[in-house]
């Protein structure tokens, strides 16, 4: 990756946030744009107001776009405001770094692409999630994030600008939006759990999209699943998902009388994998934390987060009907 400048889309969120505070301690020169004004953040605007992305574009040589609409937010804003934002922002973007001659854009997607693929039926395996996985969107946010994809392979295809996209799995720090999970799990708990299939630490995420960044002009345009290195192989699905903890118990010996040691329980069944072998073996990504680092952490009396996600925290809760949400 060259030492140009480096526009982060989102900056007040807490990839963005991530991203810009990684950047600056490298000493690159970095642009925050996003909707609400942070120490992160240096131009207040949308992503999806051709004005305030081309002034952004200035001198800019790559570009990292995590800026979006989440999950949570479908509870909070309506279908518009997906499109508005998620596509139309994406596409802002795309054809802008275009004009402006970027030389390499990261685009921030999501494992909720996979949508109604995560599920299998009653007796069914776990599913083993892959780039080969078909996506069958079940939210809008998952629909307007496949569209983004999309278009940032159109736009590569017709004007050759490289573009990686990552899927991401879980990284925020907030309760479990599932009102059943939150009750029934510390949170703790459930995010240790959760780093065996579908979680993945905000520093690796970052660590991720830099890799990514210096590696789009060789890829042209490619997709990578980021998500913590899972444990588990193709054998184990069919168990995993009727029994959990034995497969768990197996691999991890110590983890049952960590977990009883603190009152914590492993999920019952575990429905799918998600599986970072391309980014490890393209990209060279060499996450850090998993489940057991995990483990470790918990047994020397340690805090499993990284420094990174513990220095950002959380960004705060507005209630809607169904639950906490993100406010952003």
């Amino acid at each position: 990756m060259s030492d140009g400048k480096v526009l982060v889309t989102g900056s007040a969120g807490h990839l963005g946030e991530a991203l810009v505070r990684v950047l600056r301690a490298q000493g690159r020169p970095v642009v925050g744009v996003d909707v609400l004004d942070s120490p992160f953040t240096t131009v207040v605007g949308s992503v999806a107001d051709p004005d305030v992305v081309r002034a952004c574009l200035s001198g800019v040589s790559a570009v990292l776009h995590p800026a979006t609409l989440h999950k949570p937010h479908v509870g909070s804003h309506d279908r518009q405001a997906f499109v508005d934002t998620n596509i139309t922002g994406t596409l802002t973007l795309l054809e802008e770094s275009v004009a402006a001659g970027v030389e390499s854009v990261v685009f921030t997607s999501t494992t909720s692409t996979f949508g109604r693929a995560l599920t299998p039926r009653a007796g069914e395996p776990a599913a083993w999630i892959t780039e080969d996985v078909v996506p069958i969107p079940r939210t809008v946010y998952g629909v307007t994030k496949t569209a983004a994809e999309n278009l940032c392979e159109l736009v590569h295809r017709d004007h050759g600008l490289p573009v990686v996209v990552l899927r991401t799995s879980r990284f925020f720090p907030e309760p479990d939006d599932r009102d059943e999970v939150r009750t029934a799990y510390e949170d703790a708990n459930l995010k240790a759990n959760e780093y065996l299939y579908r979680r993945v630490d905000i520093a690796d995420v970052v660590d991720a999209h830099l890799l990514a960044l210096s590696r789009a002009p060789a890829l042209g345009f490619d997709r990578f699943i980021v998500s913590a290195t899972t444990p588990f192989t193709a054998a184990d699905l069919p168990t995993l998902h009727r029994d959990a903890p034995s497969v768990v118990a197996r691999l991890y010996p110590d983890q049952p009388a960590l977990y009883a040691s603190r009152g914590w329980r492993m999920f019952p069944e575990i429905d799918r994998v998600y599986v970072n072998t391309r980014a490890r073996d393209v990209l060279g990504w060499r996450p850090r934390h998993d489940f057991r680092h995990v483990l470790n952490e918990l047994a020397a009396g340690a805090d499993f987060r990284s420094p990174l996600a513990m220095e950002i925290g959380a960004k705060g809760y507005h209630a809607v009907s169904t639950g906490p949400y993100t406010a952003r």
